[in-house]
């Protein structure tokens, strides 16, 4: 596994104090891409103290505007989730994460996303991800501190990479690079333009056929040319459409 593949994302965070007691937890486990999506207060003391000698990782911790400019050019995305959602997705544990993980890092980039403190990721924002992750926890007390759940999974990570030579890398001579998830959001604003031109989707009542469809193709994992052949059928379906109006 190789870790400087790998970034923690954390999204939204409120309470400064948990920036620096996430990078504090990422250092210990070898982890140092730290990527910030509109965080309250940052730069900020309290992330600074909370820090300790991992200071670094604050500094070079990049601050962005959004999710998707957080996660565009990465390959896989993993979002973290402590309650069941609507739509069922494809979820483990951390230690399952990090055995799925061990497979990619060493030619694709992966995020791993953490949410608010008071509620997490929202729907639209796990819809981004192609795996959920949920830490097991006593049902007396399920919350989990930020910097604590970023401490379990970099835990679990930087085992993982003690011992991913043993496992068979099963995607490593792929003939075509995998899509990143700024090309594979393109294809769902196609795919839904499309079944919209068709008449397959219904604007104004799209019930859950968009995130259906997301879930299956983000657990299917398209490759490169595997996108752009589904774009060029997307494409002549709608001129076909146009043709046919």
């Amino acid at each position: 596994m190789n870790l400087d593949n790998i970034r923690i994302v954390l999204v939204e965070t409120t309470h400064p104090g948990n920036i620096g007691g996430a990078a504090r937890a990422m250092k210990n486990m070898g982890l140092l891409n730290l990527f910030l999506v509109n965080p309250k207060s940052h730069p900020d003391p309290k992330s600074t103290w909370r820090a300790a000698s991992a200071n670094d990782v604050l500094e070079r911790a990049k601050v962005v505007d959004s999710l998707e400019d957080a996660v565009a050019d990465c390959h896989f995305v993993v979002g973290t989730s402590a309650r069941q959602r609507r739509i069922p997705w494809p979820s483990v544990d951390a230690r399952g994460c990090a055995l799925e993980i061990s497979r990619l890092t060493e030619n694709e980039r992966v995020a791993i996303l953490f949410g608010r403190e008071d509620r997490g990721l929202t729907n639209e924002q796990l819809v981004l991800c192609n795996l959920h992750l949920q830490i097991p926890t006593s049902d007396d007390y399920s919350s989990l501190n930020v910097a604590m759940a970023v401490q379990i999974i970099c835990y679990d990570l930087l085992i993982q990479s003690k011992y991913s030579g043993e496992f068979e890398h099963i995607e490593s001579n792929w003939d075509s690079p995998f899509s990143t998830n700024e090309d594979m959001q393109r294809f769902y604003l196609h795919l839904e333009e499309t079944l919209t031109e068709i008449g397959f989707l219904e604007p104004t009542a799209p019930r859950q056929l968009m995130p259906r469809l997301k879930r299956l193709f983000n657990r299917v994992r398209l490759d490169e040319m595997e996108l752009n052949i589904l774009r060029g059928i997307l494409s002549e379906s709608q001129k076909l459409a146009r043709k046919n109006r």
